[in-house]
């Protein structure tokens, strides 16, 4: 028996180490299940969606050891928000339509209600004046101005007499062509606009009744989440993990928008490498910072206020690696800024070959799309990454985490494990 016990040992090591690296993907499960529930309501502005979300992460933080910048981890700013704080009501020829999948009010739309004649746009008023003419000159008032969305930006461009006319209309209907998408509205519009999905308006329809209740605040406190590990070598800098927390919210209580892919996933991936480097085993070289950022989804506006605001140098971060839409990976990732810092990407891919992590990873140029952006574009060395293929809910109901596949999360985390490593050379 003795002479099995060099390779015993040789086994237990082996475990060891691969047991400090494994992937817990029940609890990334748990994780996105818990971001995406119906108690953080979207993890928007309405509901308190965004503090609670902000609350469940510090706690994660917390847990785990990590230490906070300012002794609450949180980071302070306000934002101009336009909220539904109603479930909104539409009726077609007094057929009701469900709010979140049949139709949804625009982020942007006013409160109204009330009903009105559908009128519906001619589309011919774009090629030739004479039918445009004709068409504006009709009673707009009391009216529901129903067109397409492939038309909206076509409307924008037309004569400011007929620009005022739209205006007068009672109410919007947007048809939309897919599926119903929405965002976070920084501004509110002068009148209520309708998104309605195309498959779900009669061709017929000659009168609705509707109700949009929405609340613009001007100066709402939200809040970016932030922790640290402190390096053993070289504290001073640092090599920064963040991803967005915050989603779309809800429309009243009876729709929220979970974003579970979009982006419960790069939340998850923060957490699972805030959990990794809190142990003692794992302390890094360098410090390891983690921003959980709000306010993405309404214009990069988390990530702009820390770079205006830092708590500490931007010329201390080595790197920094941005996480969105980390949930699927069927076709690989993609790498932002890749064809930026060449060294960097050239490194990662000689790390994909060598361990097979994902089936490709491809590059592209710099891009303002997600929280990376602002520190790129104060000169801090920076990847956005997102996979590839999978599910394509997006922006609605339908991003929820029973559809995420989690393809190759594992992989990628262990990537990202190697690349830090590497960077710390």
């Amino acid at each position: 028996m003795k002479q099995l016990y060099p390779l015993y040992f040789a086994l237990l090591l082996f475990l060891t180490a691969a047991g400090a690296h494994a992937q817990d993907m029940a609890r990334v499960r748990q994780t996105i299940d818990t971001l995406c529930s119906s108690a953080m309501h979207g993890r928007g502005y309405l509901l308190e969606g965004d503090a609670k979300a902000a609350g469940y992460i510090r706690s994660r933080f917390a847990a785990a050891g990590l230490k906070s910048f300012d002794n609450d981890y949180f980071q302070y700013f306000r934002l101009p928000v336009n909220r539904i704080t109603h479930t909104p009501q539409l009726q077609v020829d007094g057929k009701k339509l469900t709010a979140g999948s049949g139709f949804l009010a625009q982020a942007s739309s006013a409160s109204g209600k009330g009903k009105a004649k559908v009128l519906v746009l001619d589309a011919l008023i774009f090629f030739d004046p004479a039918v445009a003419q004709r068409f504006f000159a009709q009673d707009f008032h009391k009216k529901a101005l129903v067109f397409r969305q492939q038309d909206r930006q076509k409307l924008q461009k037309l004569a400011p007499e007929y620009l005022t006319k739209l205006q007068q209309a009672k109410v919007h209907v947007v048809l939309q062509p897919k599926e119903l998408l929405t965002t976070v509205a920084t501004r509110q519009g002068a009148i209520p606009v309708l998104e309605v999905q195309a498959a779900a308006w009669p061709a017929t329809a000659r009168r609705i009744k509707y109700n949009i209740t929405a609340d613009f605040d001007s100066a709402y406190t939200t809040q970016n989440v932030l922790a640290f590990v402190e390096g053993s070598i070289r504290p001073d800098s640092f090599i920064v993990f963040t991803a967005h927390y915050d989603h779309l919210g809800g429309q009243g209580e009876e729709v929220y928008f979970p974003g579970a892919n979009d982006n419960a996933s790069g939340t998850a991936m923060l957490l699972e490498l805030a959990s990794f480097y809190s142990q003692p085993q794992n302390r890094p070289k360098y410090s390891m910072a983690f921003i959980a950022f709000t306010a993405e989804e309404a214009g990069l506006l988390g990530s702009f206020h820390y770079v205006q605001h830092p708590l500490f140098p931007l010329s201390q971060i080595r790197f920094l690696l941005n996480f969105d839409l980390l949930g699927t990976g069927d076709e690989g990732m993609m790498v932002v800024n890749g064809a930026v810092h060449t060294a960097e990407f050239e490194l990662l891919q000689q790390l994909n070959q060598q361990h097979h992590y994902l089936p490709n990873i491809r590059n592209r140029g710099k891009a303002a799309n997600s929280d990376h952006y602002p520190f790129s574009d104060k000169g801090v060395p920076a990847f956005f990454f997102y996979t590839l293929g999978g599910t394509t809910a997006y922006h609605n109901v339908k991003d929820h985490p029973g559809q995420l596949p989690l393809t190759r999360f594992a992989e990628v985390y262990q990537l990202i494990l190697d690349f830090a490593a590497t960077l710390q050379e």
